[in-house]
């Protein structure tokens, strides 16, 4: 693989993770807005909790993914 396609690869990765984080985010507090305005119960938006830990984890995930990736690419350099 090429460095520009690297770059590129990188660069919709980087991209993703940024969407994901904020959407998880938007998610997040829209649901408890919603459950505050619907009265659920706590169980349900601790459901939530969790799958916005989810979320915030798989971001945590992939963010390391890709600084791993850099580092590698940037070792192969030299």
């Amino acid at each position: 693989m090429d460095r520009n396609t690297q770059k590129a690869s990188q660069g919709r990765q980087g991209r993703f993770i940024a969407l994901l984080i904020a959407a998880t985010g938007i998610l997040y507090v829209l649901a408890l807005a919603l459950g505050d305005q619907l009265g659920w119960t706590q169980r349900t938006l601790a459901f939530f909790d969790l799958a916005a830990l989810a979320g915030f984890a798989m971001a945590l995930w992939l963010l390391f993914g890709l600084w791993r990736s850099r580092r590698n690419t940037l070792d192969s350099k030299d």
